[in-house]
């Protein structure tokens, strides 16, 4: 189970995410405020989870910022990061 929003999360990249991170000039401030205080968690059936935010990434265009997580007793295990203008797509309306 994480820690409640705006807590410190311990967490790990994978070498995938770190990879994608340089690749998509992600930093990783922004990865962490996902992890920290996301708009959202979406659970996959495969018990991975998706953390995402809305967010402006420069120019006034509005982006999702995703992560997908494997959650640990004592950590979250970044697997991958990316950026997406498909919004629509992912968000889920409560």
């Amino acid at each position: 189970m994480m820690p409640k929003p705006g807590k410190r999360i311990k967490y790990q990249l994978s070498r995938h995410a770190r990879q994608e991170m340089d690749r998509r000039s992600i930093p990783i401030e922004l990865l962490e405020s996902v992890l920290m205080e996301p708009q959202q968690v979406i659970e996959q059936l495969d018990g991975k989870k998706v953390y995402q935010s809305q967010m402006d990434l420069g120019g006034g265009k509005i982006y999702l910022l995703r992560t997908i997580v494997i959650e640990f007793a004592v950590y979250a295990l970044m697997i991958t990061a990316y950026r997406t203008k498909k919004i629509g797509k992912y968000w889920r309306e409560s």
